[in-house]
């Protein structure tokens, strides 16, 4: 299975930029990669902050910024989102009973179980993930407990080691991480977004991690400075994940507004 992961799209309403910037050119820029470079793509997963201000202009032109897209799209919110708006513009996202954008399947072979939280809270700029939403995560996960489980949520559930994230990075995890490590096949990944910068690694409790960059905007790296710089960074940027069995691997595609020096030789070996 091949899943697209993009990121913190923060769409304006049309004719409005951010930072300099537009956030539709850039995950047009996107859009149009994935469909060259990877028209066999399964899903594609955007992990939350699809629009910076919650407008519904705002997601009416995300709508149409993803219709080109021939695969399954699943959206999740982040802290700036608004889950009101987001479900009148989306009303055929999936949810969960109580009306949370959460959502879960199983990959074609069987092998692993995706599940895609909602760590949206009003009015908060961190990530919470209230009783109810950790009812329907226990039930999910017990419905398959011989299956590993990849989470996709928006905030990571720990510190994630930035400055700037202090504050307002998930507000109580521990209740959350309880049930994933309770899960018996265990956790074999939590791919996340929110922080706009590119990190990888392990939990304490061995949950394996990686994080996004934001598809328009990014952080400079200070891990030390709470009021890091926004810059354009890369430019637009996507991963692709791959899945086989149980594994997984994640290629960060941030080369899109690269210049071309030389085409390699092929290297033939030994």
């Amino acid at each position: 299975m091949k899943i697209i992961q993009i990121t913190d799209t923060h769409f304006v309403p049309p004719g409005r930029t951010l930072y300099n910037l537009d956030p539709a050119a850039s995950l047009r820029r996107i859009v149009a990669d994935i469909n060259e470079r990877h028209a066999d793509a399964d899903l594609v997963v955007i992990t939350g902050d699809l629009a910076n201000d919650g407008d519904e202009d705002a997601y009416r032109l995300l709508l149409d910024t993803l219709a080109p897209l021939p695969c399954e799209v699943r959206l999740l919110l982040g802290n700036h989102d608004d889950r009101g708006s987001f479900r009148r513009v989306f009303p055929d996202a999936s949810v969960d009973s109580q009306g949370f954008i959460q959502s879960a399947l199983t990959t074609p072979d069987g092998a692993l179980r995706l599940l895609f939280l909602d760590s949206h809270e009003p009015e908060t700029t961190g990530g919470k993930y209230c009783p109810a939403r950790l009812g329907w995560l226990a039930t999910e996960l017990a419905k398959t407990p011989d299956v590993p489980a990849v989470i996709f949520i928006h905030h990571p559930p720990f510190d994630a080691g930035f400055a700037h994230f202090k504050h307002i990075g998930f507000h109580d995890p521990e209740p959350l991480m309880e049930v994933l490590r309770a899960h018996p096949a265990g956790i074999r990944h939590l791919f996340f977004g929110h922080i706009h910068i590119s990190l990888s690694g392990i939990t304490e409790c061995g949950i394996s991690y990686t994080s996004g960059r934001g598809a328009s905007h990014q952080f400079i790296v200070e891990p030390k400075n709470p009021r890091p710089w926004w810059s354009a960074g890369t430019g637009p940027n996507y991963t692709v994940i791959t899945q086989r069995g149980g594994g997984l691997r994640a290629m960060h595609v941030d080369t899109l507004d690269a210049q071309p020096l030389a085409q390699a030789n092929e290297c033939l070996g030994p």
